[in-house]
């Protein structure tokens, strides 16, 4: 499982032509889910994006996390994440779960971050052709591999 965290000012998702999520100071999670991924992943990697210190506290130092700040959430699914590119020049999402592998982990994943936030988070759809619109805060990004907890 793979995710690229980004915090931000404002964020949206549109799927033709309609907002389906808007959040304002918050986190913009994009997710990539695998065949190896497991409960496990989703346990360790929700609670790590929900603790990690990445706002600014009263000095300006990173040393809140969302929930410290009480701040929102977008979860979005996007397979692209495990692209290969070792190859040539079109890239290879091989690695990259099937839907019916992966609608149901990127639902439980959604279930496990509302329980760790303690709120609910506002998602895109899977597979849909989403536009998603962000003003990124600082810029701060931040991406985790669950195969590979640095």
């Amino acid at each position: 499982m793979r995710a690229v965290i980004q915090r931000v000012l404002e964020a949206s998702v549109t799927i033709e032509g309609e907002k389906v999520a808007n959040i304002e100071k918050g986190l913009l999670v994009l997710i990539g889910i695998e065949d190896t991924s497991n409960q496990e992943d989703i346990n360790w990697l929700t609670a790590k994006i929900v603790n990690l210190r990445i706002f600014g506290d009263e000095n300006g130092v990173m040393n809140l996390s969302i929930k410290d700040i009480g701040g929102d959430m977008i979860v979005v699914s996007q397979f692209t994440l495990h692209a290969a590119t070792k190859k040539g020049n079109r890239p290879s999402y091989i690695k990259a779960s099937k839907p019916d592998y992966a609608i149901p982990m990127y639902e439980a994943f959604v279930k496990q971050i509302e329980v760790e936030l303690g709120k609910k988070v506002q998602t895109g759809q899977f597979g849909a052709d989403m536009k998603v619109a962000l003003i990124n805060d600082g810029p701060v990004t931040i991406i985790i591999d669950t195969k590979n907890k640095e």
